[in-house]
């Protein structure tokens, strides 16, 4: 019988990816999550039956332990950005973390990897990034020999990072950043995925800092966006006053609202946030130590940025026609 590996948020965009992967050598997949039937585009990923996937709430024992059955490893890839309803940053990245570690102990189950972030800090003013660590610290508690991941900012085709800066560059002249200076080191998902796929091997634990290739300020990514997106803007960067205001206004419109209006632009949490560089530290071990290539960004965004251009697919072949005077 092929081993299994219960992936909570395996449908995610990271998630999908690690069972992609473990799908391809042959693991059976369980990815366990809130909605199973917005993620039955996985069972194609192997064979019929290798890659299922279930209800889960990691905010339940039971739910948790019961998507945990037969499990030889286990990956926690569940996350949030906004700290809205039931699903806290507590109840979800401290919690949940805490709970899917503690239930895999008492299985017994042999390796874990959990997805952490950057950043995670236990003094941190930060929720999210608070919460982060706390999570991992619960993690290690109950599983040592657990492998956790923190990458920066995550690119690929769903991400929400390119495609976001993308997308706001097709609105009027202006392009408000809050943090421009702030330095990023984007990784590509399928090498999370592959450092992951490590773990769950059994032939890494511990804590990795996962980065690309280069670090450069958050402005500086925005140049690269437009150049890629062929269009020109006005770059603002605004005081981190003006976007604490700035979040403070859509976070009290998003609760005011009850949830009509989803705060996808800038919280008051992400602010706090954006003070802070988001890059691989000197000593922390790495992709090096995996044995793993990182993954240029300007070798991958072309392909999914083209959307945003003026005229999408066809903007080269306007481009091209232009210098010929067609």
């Amino acid at each position: 019988m092929p081993k299994l590996v219960t992936i909570y948020g395996g449908s995610g965009f990271v998630g999908r990816h690690i069972a992609w992967r473990m799908a391809k050598i042959g693991w059976r997949v369980r990815v366990a999550v809130r909605r199973p039937n917005e993620a039955m585009f996985v069972k194609p990923y192997g064979y019929v039956g290798q890659v299922e996937p279930i209800f889960c709430n990691i905010r339940d024992d039971d739910s948790v332990a019961a998507a945990m059955q037969g499990a030889d490893a286990v990956v926690n890839c569940v996350g949030i950005l906004d700290n809205t309803g039931s699903n806290t940053f507590d109840a979800v990245q401290a919690q949940g973390a805490e709970r899917i570690a503690k239930i895999a102990a008492e299985r017994g189950i042999g390796y874990m990897v959990h997805l952490s972030a950057l950043g995670a800090n236990l003094d941190s003013e930060s929720t999210y990034a608070r919460t982060k660590a706390v999570g991992e610290a619960s993690v290690l508690s109950h599983m040592p020999g657990a492998m956790i991941l923190r990458p920066s900012v995550i690119f690929g085709v769903d991400d929400q990072f390119f495609n976001r800066f993308a997308s706001m560059s097709r609105l009027g002249p202006f392009l408000p950043l809050v943090g421009g200076e702030t330095l990023f080191q984007p990784v590509y998902v399928d090498d999370v995925a592959q450092a992951a796929v490590k773990g769950i091997l059994g032939e890494a634990e511990g804590v990795f800092e996962l980065g690309g290739p280069e670090a450069k300020s958050l402005a500086g990514w925005v140049d690269d966006i437009l150049s890629e997106v062929n269009r020109s803007k006005i770059v603002i960067n605004m005081p981190f006053a003006v976007g604490r205001m700035m979040g403070w206004f859509f976070d009290i419109t998003c609760k005011a609202l009850f949830g009509l209006f989803d705060n996808k632009i800038v919280t008051r949490d992400q602010v706090k946030l954006l003070r802070h560089d988001n890059v691989v530290s000197a000593n922390a071990k790495s992709f090096a130590e995996l044995g793993i290539k990182p993954t240029a960004t300007d070798s991958i965004i072309g392909d999914y940025l083209w959307r945003f251009r003026p005229s999408g697919q066809y903007d080269a072949i306007k481009a091209s026609a232009k210098n010929l005077g067609i």
